[in-house]
């Protein structure tokens, strides 16, 4: 009798010179439905709960770089061009202190953001965030400032993205400035 095996019985290893092995089959109803969720949630301040999702999202649409753009046929409209939107949360809270003022905000944004967005942005309130403070553990309440800029695909794009983030964790004492990316077609 042939020597038995410890292994169960599996299916042969695949043909290497077939097709790639796919993953299994995903519903792309029910991501878009959990996906919408998730971000309602980031907006109304669940950001702890909205983080796995939009991981998962951006591992499945992989993240927007500004060297990866869509292409110009998949505008809508003649006139739209594709365009990065960025969108960056700014806390307001800082230790020791009180939190960043009207007046600091607006200083930084004539100082800093305008200087990097010289082709517009929109601020807006977010009403309430929370994040994990990773040395405590503990849970921070605070309502941000957020930054909307769409910008047409430039080499210099994503230093002058980082340039705003790092000028205000500097200004202000701030573990992070959070940041997300997409692709959008776009006409001013």
């Amino acid at each position: 009798a042939p020597p038995r095996s410890n292994r169960s019985t599996a299916a042969p290893p695949p043909n290497r010179s077939g097709p790639a092995p796919t993953l299994p089959s995903i519903s792309v109803r029910r991501v878009k439905r959990s996906v919408t969720r998730h971000v309602r949630a980031f907006y109304r301040g669940g950001l702890r709960f909205a983080t796995p999702a939009l991981l998962l999202f951006a591992l499945l649409t992989r993240c927007a770089m500004p060297g990866e753009t869509v292409p110009a046929s998949a505008c809508l409209l003649p006139q739209q061009k594709p365009m990065l939107v960025a969108e960056l949360f700014f806390g307001r809270n800082i230790a020791g202190r009180a939190p960043v003022s009207e007046a600091e905000w607006d200083d930084f944004v004539a100082r800093v953001v305008t200087p990097n967005f010289p082709d517009g942005f929109t601020v807006f309130d977010g009403a309430s965030g929370q994040s994990r403070a990773p040395q405590r553990g503990a849970i921070e309440r605070e309502a941000p400032k957020i930054v909307l800029a769409a910008a047409y695909p430039r080499p210099d794009l994503k230093d002058r993205i980082e340039a705003v983030r790092e000028a205000y964790r500097t200004r202000f004492t701030q573990r992070s400035v959070g940041l997300l990316t997409r692709w959008e077609c776009g006409a001013f």
